[in-house]
């Protein structure tokens, strides 16, 4: 069978820049490349004609010979290349020669690598949490309160860089300041983290005494928070750059607060809006009157119990409530009333309530209403 012509097989016409060269092969490398075609008998034999063609394409001198004389030009011993002929296939010289042109191209983001060599940066900190339990007063009013984290800061002794005395560390010789290796595995080119330099492509000669060479050591650090009023539990405050130091002078990463509000002896919160159960009298709650409630901040609220008051009602005191986090007003606090039956009566305080029972058979209409129902029920399960 005859070859394709080259600039058929990577899709370019015969005018075609190296660049659009290049680019039109990566296209293809992409395309066709065997972790995407599993499924595709034909993919390795087509591979093989994009690599040659490229092979060819990519030397001045060649595509000259080429669009001179066709493939003969590369017959009978005229002028192959390195490591054989154009058509070598996979595993051979030139297959590297050429993936490698473009393999950071293609495959940079996967392997985590950056195009154009120079090594990784160094590894950012990890980012730390905290969890910060404050009183609903607190969360109220809002605070600063100074904290101890335990992290890891930069090393004063090196400056962060883990070199003794500070010195610059020294481009990795096994990388070359790559920061990783690669490794022709027959079909595959393999790339690998550095494992000399863990992938940082510089190499410390001289390891700081203070941080054994890794730039940050461990130690506890006190920092002032500004909790804002009305946080609830569950609200995350982010510290930025306050989180753990990076390896050898990496940049830090973030602290992240996590808040919880304790539950308070008095108050019930749901979200700006606060509940208070308060225990009146039977007697209160049948005459009405005043009563004084506390407040969050630490004030009294004078409420009106209107007379004939049940256990479960409830009043409203507007903008006694919890302010909303940022801005954006404040709740309410709701009195409900529990209506509290005597206990420890004197045999003068039975006297009156007996009393009280037998002339009161007006003042109970909810019992009055109940009780006729019952009776109308049982009379009728009797008919």
């Amino acid at each position: 069978m005859s070859k394709r012509d080259f600039y058929d097989v990577l899709g370019v016409t015969k005018g075609a820049s190296s660049d659009e060269i290049k680019k039109a092969y990566r296209r293809k490398a992409k395309e066709l490349h065997p972790d995407r075609n599993a499924d595709n008998p034909d993919a390795e034999s087509q591979f093989k004609e994009a690599n040659e063609a490229y092979e060819v394409l990519k030397d001045a001198e060649k595509k000259a010979a080429y669009d001179r004389f066709g493939h003969a030009a590369f017959e009978g011993g005229m002028g192959g290349g390195r490591g054989g002929r154009p058509g070598q296939g996979f595993g051979g010289g030139d297959f590297s020669s050429a993936f490698s042109d473009v393999f950071d191209d293609l495959f940079g983001d996967f392997m985590g690598g950056q195009r154009g060599g120079g090594g990784r940066r160094p590894a950012r900190g990890a980012d730390l949490r905290y969890n910060l339990r404050v009183t609903m007063e607190d969360a109220y009013s809002g605070l600063q309160k100074t904290i101890n984290v335990p992290t890891a800061v930069a090393c004063s002794a090196c400056d962060g860089n883990g070199s003794e005395g500070g010195a610059e560390p020294t481009t990795c010789p096994t990388c070359s300041g790559m920061g990783k290796v690669r490794a022709q595995q027959g079909f595959f080119t393999v790339e690998r983290t550095c494992p000399t330099c863990s992938g940082l492509g510089q190499i410390i000669k001289n390891p700081c005494k203070v941080c054994g060479g890794q730039g940050r050591v461990e130690k506890d650090r006190a920092l002032n928070v500004n909790i804002p009023a009305g946080v609830e539990t569950g609200t995350r405050i982010r510290l930025a750059g306050e989180g753990e130091a990076g390896m050898r002078g990496g940049p830090p990463g973030d602290l992240y607060i996590f808040v919880e509000v304790q539950a308070h002896d008095l108050f019930e919160r749901d979200g700006t809006n606060l509940y208070c159960r308060v225990p009146v009298s039977m007697a209160k709650a049948a005459l009405g009157g005043a009563i004084e409630v506390p407040t969050i901040d630490g004030g009294r609220g004078r409420v009106q119990i209107p007379s004939g008051s049940q256990s479960g009602r409830q009043m409203r005191l507007r903008g006694k409530g919890m302010p909303a986090l940022r801005g954006g007003g404040t709740g309410d606090m709701f009195i409900e009333l529990a209506v509290e039956t005597p206990v420890n009566l004197t045999s003068r305080q039975k006297e009156l309530l007996r009393e009280f029972e037998e002339l009161g058979e007006d003042n109970n209409p909810e019992s009055n209403s109940f009780f006729s129902s019952v009776k109308s029920f049982w009379d009728g399960m009797k008919g």
